[in-house]
């Protein structure tokens, strides 16, 4: 890094953290207020519901759509458009008097949110080099980590003090400071690129090459996978805790800011350790580690031989584990990609994405046969990581060896 790189490090940091934290926010700020948004639009909850999932949609397709952009034009034009998509979605969203405006506003809320999104990923992978990658990537996800833990809550005291509308005045007026952040703190890390094609079959042979890097494959996939235990835990710690243990709304919330405390803790103790391990050695203790803490899970739930607090703490552990996987694997994906970091980020958020509304989805679908199945899905996470990183590694080091 360059003198001016140091000395504006921190606010760097920030400016991307707030721009990778524009997707969750979204999604966790407005949750508190679904019973509000039904009643207000004439609708039932389920319905509502599917303003979340539009949302899913418009983030799993966006991210892909953005990294030929972040080619052609550099990577503060593509943040600028989405943004302003982002603002007027978001007044879309709290002027809408039906469900079905809401559930549209929302899709294109999320395109928006995915030019920071991406471009965040591309920009550090522009500036640092692999191991500093890996520490930054930490950072950001200190950053970005603060919206479960304090978005419900914030939202919920909006909801009910002022009106649900006012979340997404909200969302709004932090958008528009964002946006200012971006303009006068944020370097131009790659300048734009005419000669860049944006011809579809242009793109989709860029998008084959990414795929096509081992680094990439391996570790990208691994990683996702293994980071899609988060979404898992999302999907059946509400079963798990309110309808199981029986515990209360503000008790579950203090809980879920526990166990996000793991996750943020674990990512910043991977700044110091990379200091002595590599970001591959650190990935294998990580998801071996994260496979052992899984069938515990399983069986001490299974065999009754545990309760709250024993479960809670293994499920922090587990997180924490995450902490370390996600910023390193996600470093690696982008290792030896600098020319086509644009896509390549693109396409390891659409990845992201994908195996996250995979695992949540299947908790959510076996979750009414029986109650094990965030346990499960955790297990599978886990190993299927492990495994394909094993898998992937042998064959790497069978392709560089001529075997």
């Amino acid at each position: 890094m360059n003198t001016y790189q140091k000395k504006e490090r921190f606010f760097l940091v920030l400016i991307l953290g707030l721009l990778t934290a524009m997707g969750p926010l979204s999604i966790d700020l407005y949750l508190p207020a679904f019973g509000d948004i039904a009643q207000s639009l004439g609708t039932d909850i389920s319905s509502v519901s599917l303003s979340l999932s539009s949302y899913f949609i418009g983030l799993s397709i966006g991210q892909v759509i953005y990294g030929p952009f972040l080619e052609r034009f550099g990577r503060k034009k593509p943040i600028y458009i989405g943004v302003l998509i982002y603002i007027f979605a978001a007044l879309g969203c709290a002027a809408t008097t039906s469900v079905q405006g809401l559930i549209v506003y929302r899709f294109f809320q999320a395109l928006g949110a995915c030019g920071g999104l991406v471009a965040a990923r591309a920009v550090v992978r522009d500036l640092f080099d692999t191991r500093e990658v890996a520490r930054v990537f930490s950072m950001l996800i200190m950053v970005v980590a603060v919206s479960p833990i304090i978005a419900p809550t914030l939202g919920g005291y909006i909801t009910t003090h002022f009106h649900w509308r006012y979340v997404f005045g909200l969302l709004v007026v932090l958008a528009l400071l964002i946006l200012a952040g971006t303009i006068i703190l944020l370097p131009e890390s790659r300048p734009p690129n005419p000669a860049y094609s944006m011809r579809p079959a242009s793109i989709l042979k860029n998008y084959r090459e990414v795929l096509r890097n081992p680094h990439f494959f391996i570790f990208a996939i691994s990683g996702s996978i293994a980071y899609a235990g988060v979404y898992a835990y999302l999907s059946g710690s509400p079963h798990l805790y309110l309808e199981i243990f029986g515990v209360s709304q503000s008790q579950y919330g203090l809980i879920f800011a526990f166990v996000a405390a793991g996750l943020i803790g674990a990512s910043q103790v991977n700044n110091l350790i990379l200091h002595r391990y590599s970001s591959e050695n650190i990935i294998w203790m990580a998801l071996i580690l994260q496979s052992a803490i899984a069938v515990i899970l399983l069986a001490v739930y299974m065999l009754d031989y545990a309760g709250f607090y024993t479960i809670t703490l293994l499920l922090f552990a587990y997180l924490c584990c995450l902490g370390f996987i996600f910023p390193n694997a996600s470093a690696l994906s982008l290792s030896g990609l600098g020319h086509t970091a644009g896509n390549a980020s693109a396409l390891l958020g659409g990845i992201q994405m994908v195996m996250g509304a995979l695992a949540s989805a299947l908790v959510s679908f076996f979750l009414d046969q029986t109650s094990i199945a965030m346990f499960l899905v955790l297990n599978v996470c886990a190993f299927s990581a492990l495994g394909l990183l094993s898998f992937g590694s042998r064959r790497f080091a069978m392709r560089l060896s001529g075997s």
